[in-house]
């Protein structure tokens, strides 16, 4: 293949590419305007804009109930997914997902410790959890810095292991202070994730910390296959390895803190996502993450839809993640089985 061939090529499949994002963001709106018009109230099924113009309890419920809840799980899907995606660049580790530095176990100590001692309040649990999640971060990042094996990933990877079990310990010791009878089963549904209960306050609580992370992610996407190189090779390219690092680990983790601290714990997202989003955009994280993140606003909305539509109550968003996301991935395993047989 000549030079001029190979040029062609490349911009071939990055035109392609480009098409693929179009697709995905187009359908991505339109998922979202049929997901606004979905659910149960009057009947099971899509409200007419007939009724929705002159019905002002369906108006209510569709713009002050569903529309936050709505955007709300679609910026927990794009955060999750670019965190993951991030993650695994940066750590050449395709099985971490945005919890795995103490995060996720760190949000749930902090709201489980808010309802057993403080205060069952949203606002006070969101504040906590998403205190601790932070704190899980700086706590793997601190006790990477003091162990002496390995180097500077693998550190921090087991830094994050480390931290996670302490906090999963933590939470394991409320649940059983908790009382049985009123706090314990708000911990267990928090535990098991869910956006019943956002509202507009709470969705712009979280709205500077999602868009500020995801905007420096996105900004700094070209960065991200750089920065997956050693740290040798990465220096000779011009960046700063550690520094730029840690810079992009904290932008990732803003906003995945911010909406787990409202959401509870939602998984799987963050881990089966971005393995979705590299079988079709390739490894080059100019395409693979706003990929990632398109990807993870369906997948989290169409999760969410079928939590609220599927049964005549609540079906916990966690359990439909982890359970579709399971299934996604053996069927990815599955199939990259055969492909390694042939």
């Amino acid at each position: 293949m000549t030079d001029s061939q190979a040029l062609l090529a490349v911009r071939a499949t990055s035109l392609y590419r480009q098409k693929m994002l179009w697709a995905l963001g187009i359908g991505l709106i339109v998922l979202f305007w049929i997901s606004l018009l979905l659910g149960r109230y009057p009947a099971p099924g899509l409200i007419s804009l007939e009724r929705l113009m002159n019905d002002e309890l369906a108006a209510r419920l569709v713009f002050q109930l569903r529309l936050p809840r709505l955007l709300s799980a679609l910026f927990l899907g794009m955060s999750l997914s670019a965190a993951g995606l991030v993650f695994q660049l940066l750590f050449g580790n395709p099985l971490v997902e945005p919890g795995f530095l103490g995060v996720s176990q760190g949000a749930a100590f902090g709201a489980a410790l808010s309802i057993v001692f403080f205060s069952s309040k949203a606002v006070v649990v969101q504040t906590n959890a998403a205190l601790f999640a932070l704190a899980g971060l700086g706590l793997s990042y601190l006790l990477a810095r003091r162990l002496r094996y390995g180097g500077w990933i693998l550190r921090l990877i087991l830094a994050g292991i480390a931290i996670s079990a302490f906090f999963s310990a933590g939470v394991g010791l409320l649940k059983a202070l908790a009382d049985p009878l009123s706090q314990l089963p708000e911990i267990t549904f928090w535990l098991l994730g869910g956006l019943a209960s956002l509202t507009w306050q709470k969705f712009f609580s979280i709205l500077p910390l999602s868009i500020s992370g995801l905007a420096v992610l996105l900004l700094y996407r070209w960065r991200l296959n750089v920065l997956s190189l050693s740290d040798e090779t990465a220096f000779s390219l011009g960046t700063a390895p550690h520094r730029e690092r840690a810079f992009l680990i904290v932008a990732a983790v803003l906003p995945t803190a911010a909406l787990i601290s409202v959401a509870g714990m939602v998984g799987w997202v963050g881990l089966i996502v971005p393995h979705l989003a590299r079988r079709l955009f390739g490894a080059e994280a100019r395409f693979s993450l706003p990929g990632a993140m398109l990807i993870g606003g369906w997948f989290v909305i169409f999760c969410d839809n079928l939590a609220r539509t599927l049964l005549n109550g609540e079906i916990p968003l966690g359990i439909l993640t982890s359970l579709i996301g399971a299934v996604t991935f053996l069927a990815l395993l599955s199939v990259q089985g055969r492909q390694w047989q042939r």
